[in-house]
């Protein structure tokens, strides 16, 4: 099968998350960049990315890469592309992208342009004048970055956020692939306590389920490309089948989550049975101020509410009050913490500072992920710790 380039679109600031995640399957990275991981691979590499990267958005074919200042450079730089090397005669194909810093800002231009020269390439292939677009989705998308056009594929199809599991839903719920990278930035391991006592509708515990078990986050949905025929259908089915495989289902979980909320505990239920995690998750419906921290050298990971989410400053006082406690009590305790809220650790009547900051968005939200260190278990996981700090750095 031909080597190609294929594209991990990520959210702003998991670019580095994203990159290690492609790494551990193996693929060469061409290139990191901001929203987006180029790596090479083969056709395989379509069903394997798409299953087993928690942290990205979409998959995508690169097709192209070329310079155009006008519209005449956009069509003859799209026409030169393969298109039919992908799109079958049947083949239903959609224009989308964005423009920055370029000459061609037009988007509805941009799209009416690209789509008239694909029609045109294909048509060298494909003896009809008009495609019937009956088939399989082939979602073209387009970057426009100081005047130079990347042309891709969409593989995926609905964004890779799209787990299946969430059929029950909160106030201001945190994006599937953003909880995964929280968890991932931690130091956590299937063998510690990891704690949620905001837990909404369970996203970051099932996430951190998921890791702990090690099962592939694409494994119970569909991907637009599987209909395409340039991918063999065994391939998917190969895929799917190592990814069953690889599920650790004897591995034992420590992981808690609660909220005051009763609506939210009940919808963190039912999506963890959704997962087939409900054995390994312990829900309960519990106040911030009376929760107590289960076995040794727990670690928090949590989205608290903020902003419109809490109503009133007094109440948020007494979250980060309860907070600071913890931490004061329990030295081995480790806190990761995603907020909104620009005055968090000056609210802290300790005003303790972050061991580490990242700058992380949630939807359109600009957020701060706070991450406090607590005392190591043990030397061995010590080595393990800053093994993994090295690599986020």
């Amino acid at each position: 099968m031909a080597n190609m380039e294929l594209i991990a679109t990520a959210t702003f600031g998991l670019e580095a998350v994203v990159k290690r995640e492609v790494q551990r399957l193996g693929y060469t990275v061409l290139r990191s960049e901001d929203a987006k991981i180029t790596f090479a691979g083969d056709e395989s590499a379509v069903p394997r990315a798409n299953l087993w990267l928690r942290c990205a958005d979409r998959v995508l074919v690169k097709m192209g890469e070329f310079r155009a200042e006008s519209f005449e450079e956009l069509f003859e730089g799209t026409k030169k592309l393969p298109w039919e090397e992908w799109i079958p005669e049947d083949g239903k194909f959609t224009v989308n992208g964005t423009s920055v810093k370029s000459k061609l800002f037009s988007l509805s231009d941009c799209q009416k342009i690209i789509k008239k020269s694909v029609v045109e390439r294909l048509k060298k292939t494909y003896p009809v004048e008009v495609f019937p677009e009956t088939g399989a989705l082939y979602g073209i998308r387009f970057t426009i970055l100081k005047d130079v056009v990347t042309l891709s594929i969409d593989t995926s199809g609905p964004g890779l956020h799209k787990r299946g599991y969430r059929s029950a839903n909160v106030q201001a719920p945190i994006k599937e692939t953003l909880a995964a990278a929280m968890v991932e930035l931690s130091f956590w391991n299937p063998d510690r306590v990891l704690v949620d006592p905001f837990c909404g509708s369970g996203t970051i515990l099932i996430e951190a389920a998921m890791i702990g078990k090690n099962i592939a986050p694409g494994l119970s949905r569909s991907f637009v490309s599987e209909q395409w025929g340039r991918i063999d259908e065994k391939l998917w089915k190969d895929t799917r089948a190592e990814a069953f495989r690889a599920i650790r289902n004897d591995k034992e979980l420590k992981i808690y989550g609660s909220d005051i909320d009763p609506k939210a505990v009940s919808a963190a239920r039912v999506n963890a049975s959704r997962a087939g995690l409900s054995d390994d998750i312990v829900i309960r419906r519990r106040s911030f101020e009376e929760l107590k921290m289960p076995g040794e050298h727990p670690i928090i990971i949590t989205n608290p509410p903020y902003g419109e989410r809490i109503g009133d400053r007094e109440a948020l006082e007494r979250i980060y009050y309860k907070m600071d406690r913890i931490l004061a009590r329990d030295k081995t305790c480790s806190l990761y913490l995603i907020t909104a809220d620009k005055d968090f650790e000056r609210s802290l009547r300790s005003r303790k500072k972050a061991d580490r900051r990242r700058k992380l968005y949630n939807g359109r939200i600009e957020t701060t992920y706070y991450q406090y260190y607590g005392e190591k278990p043990n030397q061995t996981e010590r080595k393990e710790i800053n093994d993994n700090d090295q690599s986020n750095g």
